[in-house]
């Protein structure tokens, strides 16, 4: 199946570790140009070395997403190189599970906001665009109320909000809107990674509650959300994708 990428312009953040590095290396490998972002200078360059190999032009920038100015200088830069975006991919999250008031503070600039002022920077490009997509990294604590109640699963239930009420407001322009909710996700150096050589009692709990007995990958999530930011899904717009191996209970109407 073709998904139409060959030749679009997207910009991924958080795009070296996790679900994030699977996004920007399958919208690669799918022949698409690809910006990424992250905080540390030297993963974002051997990210970009990677996503080169694919024969696609690559770009990166260190950025903290918090940072209003540095995230739009970095988004108008990519699409100065690319000559326009056609995709935008909100993965960035604080990982804010405790609820003292500078948890609260950091899941709204980095998992809300970030989003936020991620979509309006690409904006004037997305409206250009003849593929404009975006989507938005969620999570199933946006959904349900489990251990990352608080913070995280008020800010990832704010986002799949904000990402449905995009999907009406921009369908006239030909924009399209979605998010992604992955369940429990497992890749080296994630959090699940932390907890099982941390926690481990709390790891196996958490790997019972799904009935597949297992947690999800990167590579899982990424060919759900490349799938929705692609042509190939030009009529899904509004919907919240939820990619968790049957791990949420709740009937998503």
């Amino acid at each position: 199946m073709d998904l139409g990428l060959k030749g679009l312009r997207a910009v991924v953040t958080g795009g070296t570790k996790g679900i994030g590095r699977a996004i920007a290396e399958t919208l690669a490998a799918e022949g698409a140009n690809v910006g990424i972002c992250a905080r540390k200078a030297e993963e974002v360059t051997a990210t970009v070395a990677a996503l080169a190999k694919n024969g696609v032009r690559t770009t990166g920038r260190a950025v903290d997403v918090a940072d209003a100015g540095a995230l739009k200088g970095w988004v108008e830069a990519v699409a100065a190189e690319f000559g326009g975006i056609d995709i935008v991919i909100a993965n960035v999250s604080a990982l804010a599970i405790n609820a003292d008031e500078e948890g609260w503070r950091k899941g709204f600039e980095v998992d809300l906001m970030h989003s936020v002022r991620l979509v309006n920077a690409a904006m004037p490009w997305l409206e250009k665009s003849t593929a404009g997509a975006i989507v938005a990294i969620s999570s199933v604590s946006g959904r349900e109320i489990d251990f990352a109640a608080g913070p995280y699963g008020a800010f990832k239930a704010a986002l799949i909000h904000y990402t449905q009420g995009l999907a009406f407001q921009l369908a006239g322009k030909g924009i399209r809107a979605n998010s992604v909710s992955p369940g429990n996700t497992y890749f080296e150096g994630g959090v699940w990674h932390q907890i099982k050589d941390g926690n481990p009692e709390l790891y196996q709990t958490a790997l019972k509650l799904n009935p597949t007995g297992r947690m999800g990958t990167p590579q899982e999530m990424a060919n759900a959300t490349v799938f929705l930011a692609s042509p190939a899904a030009s009529f899904i717009t509004g919907t919240n994708l939820v990619v968790d191996g049957a791990l949420t209970r709740g009937v998503q109407f």
